[in-house]
């Protein structure tokens, strides 16, 4: 009931952005987890080429998100979101219906990019809407963002059970209604700073100059990576774990820490996100949060490596306080880069903010990989958890650097040239 009456309290777009979050995750989630199995499995490609396919989408994907913000603050909001439902639409029937390899990198490809179009318009489009409770929007957001993860993979499940091609139709149908709906019923906007009087007029690359000449968002940009590299290893170095103690029942664990993940920040988001407000301000938010990101890792290093039932329980915690703590940190988060942007050119720091992000999940999982390959032959698995620990230390040491040397402060509205 609180989240119902939280989401009725915004306007009728921010509505729709949740609703709409909601459901792209849903299809998202209800396919992806089962692609690389039907590669392998239903199409016989080898190990090599799934990773290419799955490395095309992510690439197209945390690549372009510049791009996509960048259109975004120079078409408006709407035009991107409408055109990344439609580009996922076509991407996700082409996987279901395809079985030549360069047919199945154009759809994955179509995928990534689809996403590098709608997700910075429609974080920038939701703080426009959103005004002065951007913190209390976002979070309600994540919300919906986490339950369609949560019950995607289960509606996937089920329809698999049918055929692959049913739950690339089905996800593609998902896209398509809601590019319907979003064309019927999501009105123009515009972030201030952007359309003929910023972004029509000035050419990309002064756009991009703009936001590269920010140097406080940069920073913020930049200390916040390893929260990113900390989330991340849900699909890196927790599984391995699980895998190294469980052995063949590894999977079984791994999936239901997914669960839990989502479970956790949809049933507490609202409630850390107002716990959070009451005790401090944004900038200790997020020191906070991150800080618990890091220690979240700690029981891991407690538990030993023969005690199966230790190595689970220390897992079920870790990923609960990781889910706990990263709820904390995002709505700030998200907060803060428009804080940073000046609310201007909000779209386009949104895609550079995940295009640095996803570079540095890149670089922190080939460290992290290899961390643990060093860690495990020599059995001290610890290395990685205290690692990934100060690493979170590390990153709300830097983010609390920043707001005590007022980096992290609301810029001065600055004129905009006629």
């Amino acid at each position: 009931m609180k989240l119902l009456a939280q989401t009725r309290s915004f306007p009728a777009p921010a509505r729709l952005l949740m609703v709409n979050q909601f459901a792209i995750n849903l299809a998202f989630y209800m396919l992806m987890p089962y692609l690389a199995a039907h590669l392998s499995d239903d199409l016989g490609l080898a190990a090599w080429t799934v990773g290419l396919v799955l490395g095309v989408r992510n690439l197209s994907q945390q690549g372009m998100f510049l791009i996509g913000g960048t259109i975004a603050d120079r078409f408006g909001y709407k035009a991107p979101i409408l055109a990344g439902c439609v580009v996922r639409t076509l991407g996700f029937a082409l996987l279901g219906w395809v079985d030549s390899l360069p047919a199945l990198i154009a759809a994955s490809a179509a995928t990534g990019f689809a996403g590098a179009l709608f997700n910075p318009s429609v974080r920038a489009y939701l703080a426009t809407e959103a005004g002065e409770r951007r913190v209390d929007a976002f979070a309600t957001f994540n919300v919906y963002y986490q339950a369609g993860m949560l019950l995607g993979p289960l509606v996937g499940l089920a329809l698999l059970a049918a055929d692959f091609r049913l739950v690339c139709t089905v996800a593609a149908a998902v896209f398509a209604v809601l590019s319907v709906l979003q064309a019927r019923t999501l009105p123009q906007r515009r972030g201030a700073g952007t359309g003929a009087s910023a972004g029509e007029t000035a050419g990309v690359w002064a756009l991009w100059r703009t936001v590269a000449a920010n140097r406080p968002f940069l920073l913020f940009s930049a200390a916040m990576i390893g929260s990113y590299v900390l989330t991340f290893q849900v699909y890196l170095a927790l599984p391995l774990a699980a895998d190294a103690a469980l052995g063949a029942d590894g999977p079984k664990v791994t999936s239901a820490l997914f669960v839990v993940s989502a479970a956790v920040a949809v049933a507490g988001q609202l409630r850390l996100t107002g716990w959070a407000k009451q005790r401090f301000s944004p900038h200790q938010a997020l020191v906070v949060g991150l800080g618990a990101m890091g220690t979240a890792f700690l029981p891991l290093t407690l538990a030993p490596a023969s005690s199966v039932p230790a190595v689970l329980g220390a897992l079920v915690v870790t990923v609960a306080v990781l889910a706990a703590a990263g709820a904390v940190v995002y709505p700030f988060e998200m907060d803060t880069v428009v804080a940073l942007s000046g609310n201007k050119l909000v779209a386009t720091h949104y895609g550079l903010y995940h295009t640095v992000s996803g570079l540095g999940i890149t670089l922190g999982n080939l460290v992290c990989g290899a961390l643990w390959d060093y860690a495990h032959a020599r059995g001290a698995n610890w290395l990685v958890w205290v690692t990934l620990a100060a690493t979170g230390a590390g990153c709300a040491a830097a983010v609390g650097a920043l707001a005590r040397t007022g980096r992290l402060a609301r810029p001065a509205p600055q004129p905009t040239a006629a």
